[in-house]
């Protein structure tokens, strides 16, 4: 048997939890001294301790955990349980990498003020579009809030498309406008040459773009503040005032975002 404190060190946990676990029955030492009250731990305990860890650091509760080790849960339930948080990891993970992203973003706008990259910067009039789209309201315009709005909503207008028979004749247009709550409302767009009532979507007739500062964009969405930036500040050195949210306009979209390629449609006009 081993005393509490070498069975700590080799389960590489601390005294102090192996007492609490005692004290809530989730790992009982083999063997109490009753003259001393000294706790005594065999070497078979050490997978039970093992797997204790293993379900904790997954995330579970304490309960969830004792519910587990100690048999209270049949297969199918302690099998919905790890998917469920496998998801859950997973939708973390996403999260983070997103957020990750847009630190990103953050600093390689700080590392590339003052510089003016205008040769990456057309102006150009943008011919009027037919397309269908689906709406919603975004908290607000940063790329944390935009994106998981955006994304169900094309993959939505997709199914909507393919299931009435309509075929996209262009590329995706996402553009913005302010809401009423203080939200922005999010119109996820494709052009398309169907009319009116063409399946359950709106179809409608956006308005050219007389004169509009364009500049594309290389790599995710999550990514773009360092190329709208740049975008705005040439607005700003040339003369121009921006009048509204840029279209962005998918020139590209292979599976990896890294790959995507989009042009921001700003309308501008003289100051």
């Amino acid at each position: 048997m081993f005393s509490i404190g070498d069975f700590a060190r080799h389960g590489r946990v601390s005294v102090r939890m192996l007492r609490h676990y005692d004290a809530i029955g989730l790992l009982r030492p083999a063997h109490v001294d009753p003259a001393t009250g000294y706790r005594h731990y065999t070497a078979v305990q050490l997978a039970r301790l093992n797997r204790i860890i293993a379900l904790k650091d997954l995330g579970f509760t304490l309960q969830q955990v004792h519910d587990i080790v100690g048999g209270a849960l049949g297969t199918e339930e302690l099998r919905g349980m790890l998917r469920l948080r496998r998801a859950e990891l997973a939708a973390a993970v996403t999260a983070s990498t997103a957020r990750l992203a847009q630190v990103e973003a953050r600093l390689r706008a700080i590392e590339s003020e003052g510089h003016m990259p205008s040769n990456d910067v057309v102006l150009k009039r943008i011919p009027p579009v037919r397309v269908a789209e689906l709406t919603a309201v975004a908290a607000s315009y940063q790329p944390q809030d935009i994106g998981p709005v955006i994304n169900p909503l094309y993959d939505e207008l997709f199914q909507r498309l393919g299931a009435a028979g309509v075929k996209p004749t262009g590329p995706g247009v996402a553009y913005y406008e302010d809401a009423a709550d203080g939200g922005i409302t999010v119109h996820a767009a494709i052009a398309v040459s169907a009319g009116p009532g063409s399946g359950d979507v709106v179809v409608r007739d956006l308005p050219a773009i007389e004169e509009a500062a364009t500049i594309v964009h290389h790599g995710s969405m999550d990514a773009i503040l360092p190329t709208e930036q740049a975008l705005t500040r040439w607005i700003d050195a040339n003369g121009y005032r921006a009048a509204g949210y840029a279209r962005e306009v998918t020139l590209e979209c292979p599976e990896n975002r890294d790959d995507w390629v989009t042009e921001l449609q700003v309308a501008v006009t003289k100051a």
